[in-house]
């Protein structure tokens, strides 16, 4: 008797030792599927970055996926993105991503629409046409619609602005935004960042010399286009200050090779001068009707913080250094002019 109770608690054993085999069996299958499903490393690292369009689908983003061999397992995320409803929760954006990075951060990420902001550093761009396509190059929108918006009459002179002077809006600098931010939305916020910038100590002192801040921007293009170094930004716009205020023609080279679109210019001659522009301040009085380039706050603020000087003339130094000789009269400044020119003529710069 004693023998058959323990055949038959050693049987008993064995069943519940081989349930419990099955059980681990079946518990590390399912196990490990999770794992390989949400929790294993599933990005290749072959981009930094993943974008969903606006309007962009589930099927076209995971064809997206695919062709750029984003995806270690494409098994595993097509899995784990139909389990937490990813095809019906994607939003647009820009997203990071990690090699290593698994497929339940990611979805997560997609779903929240945690996007990673874009930083955008602008100065010194000259023209609107090549400002759009810096911000193009960075954002989800093409060119021709950041185009648009800035010749907007009825937009941008709602805030102040004309389609000559907008220009004027944008502050150099550098700014985070999302990807996917409309120009429509990227120009309002690009209207509270100018809106910082210009204080009512800036205000006032663009009040002081009788300028706008817009004109003030303007003439902060001439200069910094005159100016290789910014040390010499405060005489040269006490000196087109000068010539503002005796009602003198500015004369800034830089605004004839801005009319002329050529850029190529290295000698201003007489038929560049001869261009009917109110670009050319050859022929018109005053400032240009808006900025010859995107000026820097350096340029900005030289002209706020002008040097009091009784300078009217000024050209480049005979020794092609980038400093400017500046005179006070015009008899002067034929002598300065007439060295630069020889040095031009011996180099054989002749347009």
């Amino acid at each position: 008797m004693i023998l058959e109770h323990d055949k038959k608690a050693k049987k008993s054993t064995k069943i519940i030792l081989a349930i419990i085999l099955v059980a681990l069996a079946v518990g590390g299958y399912f196990g490990l599927n999770i794992y390989k499903t949400y929790l294993a490393g599933n990005i290749t690292g072959n981009q930094k970055y993943i974008y969903v369009k606006t309007g962009m689908d589930y099927d076209g983003f995971l064809h997206n996926l695919l062709e750029k061999g984003i995806l270690k397992n494409p098994d595993a995320f097509k899995e784990a993105a139909e389990k937490m409803n990813l095809p019906k929760s994607l939003k647009p954006g820009r997203y990071a991503v990690k090699e290593g990075m698994n497929n339940r951060t990611l979805i997560n990420k997609l779903k929240a629409g945690n996007q990673d902001a874009v930083k955008l550093k602008f100065q010194n761009i000259r023209k609107k046409e090549n400002f759009a396509a810096y911000l193009a190059k960075n954002m989800e929108a093409d060119s021709l619609s950041f185009i648009k918006v800035l010749d907007s009459a009825a937009l941008v002179e709602k805030y102040g602005f004309t389609t000559e002077n907008v220009y004027t809006l944008f502050i150099p600098n550098t700014y985070e935004l999302y990807w996917n931010v409309s120009p429509t939305e990227f120009f309002e916020k690009m209207v509270k960042q100018y809106n910082k910038f210009w204080t009512e100590e800036r205000k006032n002192k663009a009040k002081a010399l009788n300028l706008t801040p817009i004109q003030v921007s303007i003439l902060a293009s001439i200069v910094d286009s005159e100016a290789l170094y910014d040390k010499e930004m405060p005489t040269i716009a006490g000196l087109y200050l000068n010539r503002l205020n005796k009602g003198i023609l500015l004369q800034a080279d830089p605004t004839v090779i801005f009319a002329n679109d050529d850029f190529t210019i290295k000698r201003v001659l007489n038929s560049h001068l001869a261009l009917d522009s109110r670009y050319n301040t050859y022929k018109y009085a005053g400032l240009p009707p808006g900025p010859i380039m995107m000026p820097s706050i350096n340029a900005i603020d030289a002209v706020l913080n002008r040097e009091n000087n009784n300078y009217i003339y000024m050209c480049a130094k005979e020794d092609f250094s980038g400093y400017h000789a500046f005179a006070e009269t015009r008899e002067q400044h034929e002598i300065n002019a007439n060295k630069y020119r020889a040095a031009m003529n011996k180099r054989n710069i002749y347009k």
